[in-house]
């Protein structure tokens, strides 16, 4: 296994967690308002704490359940490129073959039963610079209704399949953007962190793939992670029409005076790390039977 030192990111990780800030600072409010003569009034802050877990699952930029880094350092002119839901055999090899023609690197954020199905694009994905993280196996954003182990058995995995495919991802990014309380103790044992992104071409998965750059262009800045979708057009449009539009988008980028990083760089610390397959059972033996469970 190749060995890692791992940098602190530009903005340390915080240890306490906004719910138990916003939790302990609801509760003194509410003691308070007790104490004060006035009981009714202390169920508004429990009430607006009990708003505030309902709603952080779905703003994926809210570090309220676990620590998300979704940005880089404005301070300097970069943006980093992230793909998830891939890989796909229609646009992964043509995808490559633009970025490669920019000179520019992108993160993969796969789907376990993607690689697993397609190993060979793994493996064409992790030369020139590029990385890859963990976006779940199933892609299933509705996993947390399922209970911690299976949300554990689902993001472990896509680690064990790509382990097999060369490559340890070190980022994890949940379906959607969408976290939870249980997912903070699961990435830890995983030796995980969450990435998310602060700027998307609101593609809806490639369902909308008309006018991404000049969506992705009008609101870009310094420090964005750039969400974008690596599989094929659904229902408008066709590859070479997705891959127009992300080379308007690289293009735009650079004239903009932004330089397009490694992911890495942009959040000053390692995304993935390359493992030697055989260490991890690499045979076809072994993905097979992963593929029948």
């Amino acid at each position: 296994m190749v060995s890692y030192c791992p940098r602190m990111p530009w903005r340390p990780m915080r240890s306490w967690t906004n719910a138990y800030k916003v939790g302990a600072a609801a509760l003194t409010l509410a003691l308070l308002a007790v104490v004060a003569g006035c009981p009714f009034l202390a169920s508004v802050p429990l009430a607006i704490f009990v708003a505030l877990c309902l709603m952080a699952p779905f703003f994926h930029r809210w570090s309220f359940y676990l620590p998300i880094i979704s940005r880089g350092n404005p301070r300097k002119k970069w943006v980093a490129l992230t793909f998830d839901d891939g890989p796909d055999p229609l646009t992964t090899p043509k995808l490559l073959e633009l970025l490669k023609a920019h000179g520019m690197v992108a993160t993969f954020f796969v789907t376990g039963k993607n690689a697993l199905a397609y190993p060979d694009l793994i493996r064409a994905i992790l030369p020139n610079g590029h990385t890859v993280g963990n976006h779940s196996f199933s892609h299933n954003p509705l996993l947390v209704f399922k209970g911690q182990k299976a949300i554990f058995r689902d993001i472990d995995r896509t680690q064990r399949v790509l382990a097999r495919l060369g490559v340890e991802p070190l980022v994890y990014r949940p379906p959607v953007g969408i976290t939870y309380p249980v997912l903070r103790r699961i990435l830890s044992r995983l030796n995980l962190v969450a990435v998310n992104f602060s700027c998307s071409a609101r593609d809806r998965g490639n369902r909308r793939i008309h006018g991404i750059a000049e969506r992705v262009l009008k609101k870009v800045r310094a420090g964005d992670i750039i969400l974008l979708h690596d599989l094929r057009p659904i229902k408008q449009g066709c590859v070479a029409d997705w891959l127009a539009e992300v080379d308007r988008l690289l293009r735009g980028v650079k004239a903009a005076g932004l330089e397009m990083v490694p992911l890495e760089r942009l959040i000053d610390r390692p995304v993935d790390r390359r493992v030697v397959p055989a260490a991890h059972c690499a045979s076809k033996a072994g993905l097979r039977q992963d593929n029948h469970r």
